[in-house]
């Protein structure tokens, strides 16, 4: 997979030192797969939780973060379209989000 806003994990891990190992770990699995639909995505990650077939939510940190993906399967690229706390994933529509 080809990751689109890969900048937009670094800066939040310099600014969330507690992210860093989560979104490394997301970032090193995402880039070496292959994936075809969101079920595999969620075999690879077994707390993500598809949203609908190409958006899929990823816990970082246990759960203090949230990460946002919309995956184009066939093309192979995953867009990162929202990451932040908890409490600011509660206020966006996870669906139709796209801070990046």
């Amino acid at each position: 997979m080809r990751v689109i806003a890969r900048s937009t994990l670094t800066a939040f891990a310099r600014r969330h030192a507690s992210t860093r190992a989560s979104l490394a770990h997301w970032l090193e699995v995402t880039k070496a797969a292959e994936w075809r639909n969101a079920a595999e995505v969620q075999a690879a990650f077994s707390k993500a939780k598809a949203l609908n077939g190409e958006r899929v939510r990823f816990e970082v940190s246990g759960g203090d973060y949230r990460l946002i993906v919309a995956f184009d399967f066939m093309r192979q690229i995953a867009f990162i379209k929202f990451l932040g706390t908890h409490a600011e994933y509660d206020g966006v529509d996870a669906l139709i989000v796209s801070i990046f």
